[in-house]
Formats: C-alpha cells, sequence, structure tokens
C-alpha cells in the first residue's frame, strides 16, 4: 500500500511539474513565432537600436523603453538591496524577539499587497515629495526606481533572511570563540556563507522590478524618449506593451508582441548571468 501512495505521489508530481514545462514552452512558442516575424520585418538594428516609437507612421524603435527600463531597474536595485539585505540582517540577528514577531508578518503581508495598491501609494506619496524637493511633475525615473524598490522589499527581506538563518551556528560560535565581535561575525562570517541564498534574492527581486507593470506605468510618465536625468519620465518595455496591446492590429501587435520577446531575452540574460556568478564564487 505504501509503494502504491508512493507511486501515485510520484506521478502526479511528474504529471505537474511536465504541465507546468509544457506551458513554459507553449509561451515561447507563441512569442517567439509572432514576435521574430515582426523583428524581421522592421529590422533588427532599426528595431532594436531606433530612437522613434510611431505606430501610425511605421516606426518600431524600442531603444528610448530598454532604456527606460534598465534605468528603472538600476535604480530599483539600488535602492531594494540595500535596505533589503541591511532589513534582513537585521531581523535574523539583531531584532529583539518582541519585535521580530511583529516585523516577519508585516514583511510578508507586503508580498501580497496588489501592484495596483502600490502604484495609488506611489501617486498620493512619493510623487508629492519628489514634486516638493525637485520641483518637476513627479512622475519620472526617480519616482519609479523607489516605487519598485519597495515592492521588491519583501522578496530580499524573506530570502536573504533564511539565507542567513540557514547558516550553521558553528561558524558564528567559532568567530566568536576567537574574540571576533557580534558584528563582525555578522558581517565577515555569516553573510559571506550565505552569499548564494543572498544573489537569489537579489535575482528574483530584479525579475519582479523588470517584469512590474501597472504600478509604473502610474508614476514613471510614459514618455516613449530617452531620458537625460533620473527626473525625466520615461516608458519601459512592460508599460510600452500594456498601455498599447488593447488596440494595436497588424504589425503594430506584432511589434508589441516583439517588444515582449526582447523582454524575454533580457530577463534571461539577467537569470543566466547571476546564475554564472553564483557558481564562480561557489
Amino acid at each position: 500500500m505504501l509503494d502504491l501512495k508512493e507511486k501515485l505521489a510520484h506521478g502526479m508530481f511528474l504529471f505537474c511539474a511536465c504541465i507546468c514545462i509544457i506551458c513554459v514552452a507553449l509561451i515561447c512558442i507563441f512569442l517567439f513565432a509572432n514576435g521574430i516575424p515582426a523583428i524581421k520585418e522592421i529590422g533588427l538594428f532599426d528595431f532594436l537600436l531606433g530612437v522613434n516609437w510611431a505606430p501610425l507612421d511605421e516606426e518600431f524603435g524600442i531603444f528610448p523603453m530598454i532604456i527606460g527600463s534598465i534605468y528603472v531597474t538600476a535604480g530599483a536595485i539600488f535602492f531594494g538591496v540595500i535596505f533589503g539585505v541591511l532589513c534582513a540582517i537585521f531581523l535574523s540577528k539583531f531584532c529583539p524577539l518582541y519585535l521580530n514577531k511583529i516585523l516577519n508578518p508585516i514583511i510578508h503581508l507586503m508580498t501580497g499587497i496588489p501592484s495596483i495598491v502600490y502604484g495609488f501609494f506611489g501617486l498620493v506619496v512619493i510623487i508629492p515629495l519628489v514634486q516638493y524637493y525637485f520641483g518637476t511633475s513627479g512622475k519620472g525615473i526617480l519616482s519609479a526606481s523607489l516605487l519598485l524598490g519597495i515592492m521588491i522589499l519583501p522578496t530580499i527581506i524573506s530570502i536573504s533572511k533564511t539565507a542567513i538563518d540557514s547558516v550553521p551556528t558553528s561558524y558564528y560560535e567559532g568567530a566568536l570563540a576567537l574574540g571576533i565581535t557580534h558584528e563582525r561575525s555578522v558581517f565577515f562570517i555569516l553573510l559571506p556563507a550565505a552569499k548564494s541564498g543572498i544573489l537569489t534574492s537579489i535575482i528574483l527581486g530584479i525579475g519582479r522590478a523588470v517584469g512590474e507593470t501597472m504600478a509604473v506605468v502610474m508614476i514613471a510618465g510614459n514618455q516613449a524618449i530617452i531620458p537625460q536625468s533620473i527626473l525625466d519620465g520615461t516608458r519601459t518595455l512592460t508599460a510600452n506593451i500594456v498601455l498599447e496591446m488593447g488596440y494595436a492590429t497588424d504589425l503594430h501587435r506584432d511589434a508589441l508582441l516583439g517588444t515582449a520577446v526582447v523582454l524575454f531575452v533580457f530577463i534571461l540574460m539577467i537569470n543566466i548571468s547571476f546564475s554564472l556568478l553564483c557558481r564562480r564564487k561557489s
């Protein structure tokens, strides 16, 4: 009976895994089958390096959106990674137990907040602050980066904290036995031992930042031009797709699918780069 249950469980898990793989494969086939012909028709260099996005004139250059995605993601990483990793260190090794019981549920709750709610927070809090301190419209790269940095915090904090907690206590105790202070033990012994988990949290955070759409649409300005400063408005690849897919037809629609292909390859390159980095450092 036990062997039968194990075989049934094994078959069920294998079936679910195969379904997931098939779904991902079908999505990839659909994207590439519809996007690559459009990129061919427009021209690879005209599509990737073109600076004009004017569907009515059949000009489909996504270079401003690529630059906008890179700037917004880089800003989100700058804000999110620094505060996220430091917060994970605090919760794991410095936070009092009573405070830990309060903060942990709050962080997990932030993970489930819809992106549209974060977008409203950006509209009523972040944008007025940027308007007040910089004298601009408030909608731009800086606002979007701050908001995305907040949105990726729960992912980075949770996974980094788990990675730090999973380091054997013998590392920490051995460092203390050698006379190293608590702070140095945490930063120079535990953190290097947990670097793979921390890098994983950063990868997942980048994935969410690159793929985020609604919150960015609400506060980034959505201007399909190359930004000259972090206060300028910009349009990301995801925002470009969601803003125009509802009414796009023919080559315009295929160009948006080509934009999705570029976004897919962009995220894939980031994941592969970090994976190679983790292997090299391990």
